[in-house]
């Protein structure tokens, strides 16, 4: 049953209200940050206060406009978007704190056009979240993508808008040329973009031209970074860090996954799907996607990228999860994207942590840091679990339901891409947490290279022979989110019934 409600608007308009204030302001810089954290704490209040009526099985809808019959501007809440708007609502509270921090010790120009950039991105994602059919999906989707240009491109050198301009010619290339023809001819075949569970396609269409549609969605969503569409995602890691956090975590990676999401569960359906022999084609190709990523990032030093290509194979979890049909492997891939986003964004933010405090950005470079930051290393660490799928780690639940969904769909290869996919996992990230707490650190011959003026401390050895320099870790301001983000990660591992309420309205 629909509640007719102006609430999902609202969560829009206070992120786009954040955003207003935040230039107003921009010559105060603490009431600029203050306008952006009061927003995001409002839009979180507001999301989480639809919860109970979406568990007692009802959803909130509202419409702004309507263009023609069967072609409206409209919200509605229900349990998958609520899954994805709690998860970006939560992190952008502390992705605020943590730019607040990281832009300040980095000096960073333009704070203003990023923190404004940031709300408009908020309300993009919400409007993504919240879309009651294919048109809303579509204007929202768009709209990410400019609003975040910006923010790709925020240093502005050579490299800065060499990266944003493939990210941004890519995705919306990919939308222009696949995604809205496929919406084009899912109205032209049905009557109407609205997404229901039990699918809008007529199943009695040609089997051929519904595969088509499909493959033109799966490849037009090119936020979902589904290889060959991925090449985008490591060229947008020129952006300082908190951008990253946000493309990996809150908004961007996570918009792709889900639209890919409602058009396997609400636009053909899981029936349409299981006859068209589609699960098992897309199947495979996230299942490709998955190892091939793990195995380019095992190649990568630089820390970021590594973290990019981690980002490539564990968003193919989640189309993994949708693909296999099956009510445990559909949970596995909804759970995964509150799982993942909490632990990539902790791995993001504590690559950050390193480049303020230290300027290193490269894991050859991070022989015992673990001993001069262990706060952002044990973070960094716990991160790692949920990434590899460690039992007690929101990953290893995630893992749990797509090998229980594998067995119900019949698709026991899956199990093998699985557990190749964990021994990948951990072939990437065991090294760095190896090097940052078992390998001695090197010796700093002076007190001359402080980056920032926060980095490091001179101390004596405690045999009085020569002296060596301890790293500390960086401001409150970037610290506190991090370790917040890594406790949030196991919380969901160790007590998955806090979403499975909601994953259940979602797989039935």
């Amino acid at each position: 049953m629909d509640i007719e409600s102006i609430r999902p608007l609202l969560v829009l308009l206070v992120s786009l209200a954040g955003a207003v204030l935040i230039l107003i302001f921009r010559k105060d810089p603490n009431t600029r940050e203050g306008c952006s954290l009061t927003a995001a704490v409002l839009k979180c209040l507001l999301v989480v206060s639809m919860v109970p009526a979406v568990l007692s099985g009802k959803a909130y809808s509202y419409t702004l406009l309507t263009f023609l019959p069967g072609v409206s501007l409209s919200l509605r809440v229900d349990a998958l978007g609520l899954i994805f708007a709690l998860t970006a609502s939560i992190l952008w509270i502390l992705n605020t704190f943590y730019s607040i921090g990281y832009m300040r010790a980095h000096h960073e120009p333009k704070q203003t056009r990023f923190y404004t950039c940031f709300a408009l991105t908020l309300s993009a994602t919400m409007g993504v979240a919240f879309s009651a059919n294919l048109v809303t999906m579509y204007l929202f989707y768009e709209i990410l993508t400019f609003v975040t240009y910006p923010l790709v491109a925020h240093n502005q050198t050579k490299v800065a808008y060499g990266g944003a301009n493939k990210y941004f010619f890519y995705l919306l290339g990919t939308s222009t040329a696949f995604l809205l023809p496929a919406i084009i001819l899912t109205y032209s075949l049905s009557g109407n973009g609205d997404f229901n569970p039990a699918g809008i396609l007529p199943p009695g269409a040609n089997p051929l031209l519904l595969m088509f549609i499909f493959f033109l969605f799966l490849f037009g969503i090119g936020k979902a970074a589904v290889m060959p569409v991925h090449a985008w995602l490591p060229s947008a890691m020129v952006a300082p860090t908190p951008v990253s956090a946000l493309l990996h975590a809150v908004a961007v990676v996570n918009t792709g996954v889900f639209c890919v999401l409602r058009v396997i569960f609400h636009v053909f359906g899981v029936d349409l799907m299981g006859t068209l022999n589609l699960g098992v084609f897309v199947a495979g190709l996230a299942s490709f996607t998955i190892l091939t990523a793990s195995c380019i990032a095992l190649t990568r030093d630089n820390l970021k990228e590594r973290l990019a290509f981690s980002t490539i194979s564990q968003l193919s979890y989640i189309v993994l999860g949708g693909a296999l049909l099956s009510s445990s492997g559909m949970a596995g891939g909804v759970l995964h994207i509150a799982n993942h986003a909490f632990a990539k964004i902790t791995l993001f933010f504590c690559a950050g942590a390193i480049y303020v405090a230290t300027d290193k950005t490269k894991i050859s470079q991070l022989d015992g840091i673990g001993r001069r930051m262990p706060w952002t290393m044990t973070a960094f660490s716990i991160g790692t679990l949920t990434m590899i799928g460690v039992p007690l780690s929101g990953g290893f639940v995630s893992k749990w339901y797509l090998a229980m969904g594998s067995i119900e769909a019949e698709m026991g290869v899956i199990l093998l891409v699985l557990f190749s996919s964990t021994l990948l996992n951990a072939a990437y990230f065991v090294p760095i947490i190896y090097k940052a707490f078992f390998n001695a650190p090197p010796e700093e011959e002076g007190s001359h290279d402080l980056p920032h003026g926060l980095a490091y401390a001179a101390a004596g050895d405690k045999d009085g022979g020569g002296s060596s320099l301890h790293t500390q870790e960086a401001s409150y301001f970037i610290v506190v989110p991090l370790m917040v983000t890594a406790m949030i990660s196991l919380i969901l591992g160790m007590f998955p019934d806090i979403l499975l309420g909601l994953v259940r309205q979602v797989t039935g």
